[in-house]
C-alpha cells in the first residue's frame, strides 16, 4: 500500500524531478506533486510525495528529513489526512441571500 508524504521548506526552484530522483534512493515513488500559489502560479515551497511501500516512506523520512536539498533542510514526514474545509460564498455572489436583498 503506498504511503504519502509531506515535504516542507523545498527551494522555489526545485523540480518534480528533482524531488523524484531524490525520494527514488529510499524506493519506488508513485507520484510527486510541488503545490503551487492559485493566484501567481509560483511554488509555495511544500509538496507531497508518494512512495509506493510503507518501508520505502519510512526510510524516506529517516533518511531525508532535516538533510540539505538545494541549500535548504526539508520536512519529510507522513502527511496527515486533507481536513475538510468550510465553504465560503462562491466568488462573485454578493454574501445576501434572496431574502436579504441587494443593496
Amino acid at each position: 500500500m503506498s504511503t504519502r508524504l509531506y515535504v516542507g521548506n523545498i527551494s522555489f526552484k526545485a523540480t518534480e524531478d528533482n524531488l523524484r530522483d531524490l525520494f527514488s534512493k529510499a524506493g519506488e515513488v508513485v507520484s510527486v506533486k510541488l503545490i503551487k500559489d492559485a493566484a501567481t502560479g509560483r511554488l509555495r515551497g511544500f509538496g507531497f510525495v508518494e512512495m509506493a511501500e510503507k518501508e520505502g516512506a519510512q526510510k524516506a523520512v529517516s533518511m531525508l528529513n532535516g538533510s540539505t536539498f538545494m541549500d535548504r533542510n526539508i520536512v519529510v514526514n507522513e502527511a496527515k489526512p486533507q481536513e475538510r474545509r468550510e465553504r465560503g460564498p462562491s466568488r462573485g455572489r454578493s454574501g445576501f441571500s434572496s431574502k436579504e436583498g441587494r443593496r
